[in-house]
Parts: structure tokens; C-alpha cells; sequence
């Protein structure tokens, strides 16, 4: 069976805590590797290793940083199906799914290597007499981020990359369900010549996560996953006077106007909900039809849903793969079969669904539930996985109104031919990303994702602008010099006194 271990000052340590987690193939439910979960010491262990690198890394050169950070996006690339390969094998998604990932987190490696425009200071000249002020931005020291398993790469290069270009070091806890790609990831900014310390991969569980958030060499804290542990997450790191970044979970909606283009809206629909099995915060979870046009959407969406084929990541035909685990499989599946009890219309149903010859692996269908309340189970929880809930709204108010009223404010969509209407929506919709026409709106790396209400807590995106300032800090410096030609008597600087 493979062993997965923790990767810390530039090599792999073997677990010494006695603890392991399982790894399962979700397309077959085998568990075929086993990670090692950290001890409190092998988490003392990690931040020391980054600690000491931080000593040289944090004062090495602009110049030193980009040319690591450009020969590990070389390797990246170079790379990126066998890092697709393992996201597939972990976590069950569709091999092309794995590379958009990569792609994906290939962005901010490349957002680093421009850091040097980013870092640039201020200057202000003679503010007041012979005064000026700078301001520059230099690296916290120590930071850490903890990652979900939904996006085993994408989501730590959203982190780190961005971090030790700005002079920090870094120590990543990836989620236990699927840790090989992020070792492979610290394997490779190895070889491209990032110095031992500097990025240090500790697999663990809640004592992992804990030693962190409270060790006192730990700086700041980037975090990815649920809104109750995002929120567990900033109470104690905040706590223990670390900087915060927590984005939480998300339900994202879809307003359809009744001018949209249904066959355009079904098929945004059907890749928004069901992708990566419904896997990811970005998802469209729940489409707000407007006015009559509900059940020939509904009709859509389910002509086309019906058509997904299911099957293993590694099969080039798959169009969707398993859930990560069998028992978030059976969670999925109980708001399915308990939607029909709280006043939804089951169009369909996708618990039960099984693939030829992988019995075992953890198969949901596609589920559309149509005429869901609000106060529904399906609609107010987080589902995670290939489940689509349709409201209906009479007037673009009344389905503003069911968005704006979620708890949660990640990302929203709408779909219109009218740019009046669009504008309103981008204006009044309360929510961190917003898409017109475009269904899963993850801004592109030189911008930043956060989302609003239970969706983020701190006050920072993660990447882009708001990113780099996350992992940086800010300084000013007030200066003033005499004029030399005040030089005291004796010294002369070659100036004129007769100024």
C-alpha cells in the first residue's frame, strides 16, 4: 500500500505520531494508500523548519524569488497531467476536470512570478520641508494554509505561491482525503530550486489543524472549507493574534430572467450544478426561475442532465466521476430522498445509481428537485454534491429578495439579454463574485475570490491584490535630512553656503 508522509525542510519525513489515515480510489471505495496524521511535535517540527528558512528567505532578493518561482511554473506545466492523474485518483474527479485545476492554480504561480510590480512602495517628496514619506510592504514570517479536499492542487497554489513570493515561508496542511498532489506540488518547487524550509506539507487532522492555529511562530492563517470550521477557524487563530483569511462555504444562485436564453441557461445549469459532482463552493446549487418561463427551463435542465455520463475519472468518456467518500455519498443522498417530504418535486433522482463493474465506488446520479421552499433542508444546507434546487420567482425583486436572504454571499449569477437589468443585479445583489451570463464566476488570478456573509471571514480575499496584501504588511517611513549645506563647521561636502 502507498504511504503518503509529510514533506518538511525539502525532504520527506516519515510519520512518527503512529497515526493513519485512510485514502480511498473513490471510484472503486478500496483504500490504496494511507497518510500519516501529525503529531503536535511533528507540527512543531514543521513550523521550526520554516522558521529557519525564514531567517534567509524573507531577506533574499526580488530578483532571487522570481527566477525559483519561473522554473517551478516550467515544472508545473511540464508536469500537470501526472498531478491531474493524482487529484483523479484521490479524489474521483474527471481527468479533464483535474487538468482545468491545475490550469487554475497555474495562475497565481504566474501572478508570483510578477511579484516585483506588485511589491513596489510609495513615495511622497517633500511633504513638508525637506520631509519625505515612503511606505513599502515586507512579509509576515511564518504563515500556514489549510486546504479542503475538493481541490487538492488548485486551492494551495491559490495560497503558498503568492506567500513566499512575498518573502514568507510557508507550511501547508492539505486535507487528509486526497494529500499526494499537494507532496507532489512541494516536490517540485523543490526541484526548482526553492530552498529547503521554505514550503513544508504536514498531513494531519484536528491536532494538526490545532497546533497551528495556535502556535505562536505561526504568523497568519489562509483557510478553504465550511462555514462552521471558517468560522472555528478565525475565532481561535484570531484569538491567538494570527492574521486570518477563512472562506467558508456557499449557495450559490442563479437568477434566470424570463428574456434569457433557456437553451444557453439550461446548459450553464447543467455544468454549474453538476461539475466536479457538484464538489466545489462555486457551484450553482439553486436557480431562481422568473415568471413563466420555469417549467420549459426545468425541461431543459433535465434533457440535458439525463445525458451526463457517470463513470471513473481515468475513462476519457466520463463526464462526471464519484463522490469523494461513501459516506458524504449517503449524506447527498438523504436531502434527496427527504426532498419530496418538505414540498419538492423530485424531476430526478439520483441516489441508487451504480457503474458497471465499480460497484463498490461511491456513485451518486444527478438529482433536480424543482418547487423548493427555502425553508427546505435541500435548499438551506451546503449539499456539496450534484443536487440542483429550482425556486420559482414571479418579479426579478422576489428572486433578488430569496438571494439576498441567504445566509450565505459567495457567488451569484445572472441570465439576461437586458444589460439594464444585468447592472441592477451587479449592483444590489449581496455577494462577493457575481456573473452575467457566466455561471461559475472565479475571477481570474490578477483579481481576488471572497465572497460576502457566512461565505468569508477576515478581511481579505484570497489571491490577487488582496492576497499579496494578506501576506505582506504594510510600513511607512517619515524622513528628513538637513541640507548639507548646513554641514557643521569643519565638514565640508562641497556645497555652497550661500544658499
Amino acid at each position: 500500500m502507498k504511504t503518503v508522509n509529510h514533506f518538511i525542510g525539502g525532504k520527506a519525513v516519515e510519520g512518527a505520531s503512529g497515526n493513519w489515515g485512510p485514502v480511498t480510489d473513490p471510484a472503486t471505495g478500496a483504500v490504496t494508500t494511507k497518510v500519516a496524521l501529525a503529531s503536535v511535535e511533528e507540527v512543531d517540527a514543521a513550523v521550526a523548519s520554516a522558521k529557519a528558512a525564514y531567517a534567509t528567505w524573507g531577506t533574499s532578493s526580488l530578483a532571487a524569488r522570481t527566477a525559483v518561482l519561473f522554473r517551478y511554473r516550467a515544472l508545473l506545466d511540464a508536469h500537470r497531467d501526472e498531478i491531474a492523474a493524482l487529484i483523479t485518483a484521490e479524489h474521483g474527479k474527471v481527468h479533464s476536470d483535474a487538468l482545468g485545476e491545475v490550469a487554475r492554480g497555474l495562475e497565481i504561480v504566474e501572478l508570483a512570478c510578477g511579484i516585483t510590480t506588485q511589491l513596489k512602495g510609495e513615495l511622497s517628496t517633500q511633504v513638508s520641508n525637506r520631509v519625505d514619506v515612503s511606505s513599502i510592504r515586507q512579509p509576515l514570517g511564518v504563515v500556514a494554509g489549510i486546504t479542503p479536499f475538493n481541490f487538492p492542487a488548485m486551492v494551495p497554489m491559490w495560497m503558498f505561491p503568492l506567500a513566499i513570493a512575498c518573502g514568507n515561508t510557508f507550511v501547508l496542511k492539505p486535507s487528509e482525503k486526497d494529500p499526494s498532489a499537494s507532496v507532489r506540488l512541494a516536490e517540485l518547487a523543490s526541484e526548482a530550486g526553492l530552498p529547503d524550509g521554505v514550503l513544508n506539507v504536514l498531513h494531519g487532522d484536528k491536532v494538526a489543524v490545532d497546533g497551528l492555529l495556535h502556535h505562536p511562530d505561526v504568523a497568519a492563517v489562509s483557510f478553504v472549507g465550511s462555514t462552521p470550521i471558517a468560522r472555528y477557524i478565525h475565532t481561535t487563530a484570531s484569538a491567538n493574534g494570527k492574521r486570518v483569511q477563512a472562506l467558508g462555504g456557499a449557495k450559490n444562485h442563479m437568477l434566470v430572467l424570463p428574456d434569457a436564453d433557456l437553451d444557453a441557461s439550461a446548459d450553464a445549469a447543467v455544468s454549474a450544478a453538476y461539475g466536479s459532482a457538484g464538489e466545489r463552493c462555486m457551484a450553482i446549487s439553486a436557480v431562481v426561475a422568473v415568471g413563466a418561463i420555469a417549467d420549459q427551463l426545468v425541461d431543459k435542465i433535465r434533457e440535458r442532465a439525463e445525458k451526463i455520463k457517470i463513470g471513473p475519472g481515468n475513462d476519457p468518456t466520463s463526464e462526471m466521476g464519484p463522490l469523494i467518500t461513501a459516506a458524504h455519498r449517503d449524506k447527498v443522498a438523504l436531502y434527496v430522498k427527504g426532498a419530496a417530504a418538505q414540498g419538492a418535486k423530485v424531476v430526478l433522482d439520483g441516489t441508487g445509481h451504480t457503474v458497471e463493474g465499480f460497484e463498490d465506488g461511491h456513485w451518486i446520479g444527478l438529482s433536480l428537485l424543482d418547487e423548493v421552499s427555502t425553508d427546505s433542508d435541500a435548499y438551506r444546507d451546503e449539499i456539496f454534491g450534484p443536487v440542483l434546487c429550482v425556486l420559482r420567482a414571479d418579479t426579478y425583486e422576489e428572486g433578488l429578495a430569496v438571494i439576498n436572504n441567504s445566509p450565505f454571499g459567495n457567488g451569484t449569477a445572472i441570465f439576461t439579454r437586458d444589460g439594464g437589468a444585468a447592472r441592477r443585479f451587479q449592483l444590489e445583489v449581496e455577494a462577493g463574485m457575481v456573473g452575467v451570463n457566466v455561471p461559475i464566476p472565479v475571477p481570474v488570478g490578477y483579481h481576488s475570490f471572497g465572497g460576502w456573509k457566512d461565505s468569508l471571514f477576515g478581511d481579505h480575499h484570497i489571491y490577487g491584490t488582496d492576497g499579496i496584501h494578506f501576506y505582506t504588511r504594510g510600513k511607512v517611513t517619515t524622513t528628513r535630512w538637513p541640507d548639507p549645506a548646513d554641514a557643521p563647521a569643519g565638514v565640508d561636502l562641497g556645497f555652497p553656503r550661500n544658499h
